[in-house]
């Protein structure tokens, strides 16, 4: 959470989060994405990069799903949570 707070002093126009959720106690991670989520309502441009992908595409308007460093899916939020492929291995 410092780290987004420390980037947002620089008012950038787009942000690059790897991995926020990384260590964190779930309260914590509810937090973060609440709080990306808000960023996102201001007009923050984000790519993100996370492991946690219900969370992930809760708030991404398109999403890639990398297997092995390449691009194995890619779509809208709602097509990738109807994909067999991501609710057997992410979502499951």
């Amino acid at each position: 959470m410092l780290a987004i707070g420390r980037a947002l002093m620089a008012q950038p126009k787009v942000m690059l989060l790897d991995e926020p959720s990384m260590g964190l106690a779930p309260v914590i991670v509810q937090e973060v994405f609440r709080t990306l989520r808000r960023l996102k309502e201001d007009g923050m441009t984000m790519l993100l990069v996370e492991q946690f992908a219900k969370a992930a595409l809760k708030l991404a308007d398109h999403a890639y799903v990398m297997e092995r460093g390449r691009i194995a899916l890619s779509g809208t939020p709602a097509e990738l949570f109807k994909d067999e492929r991501v609710l057997a291995a992410y979502l499951g």
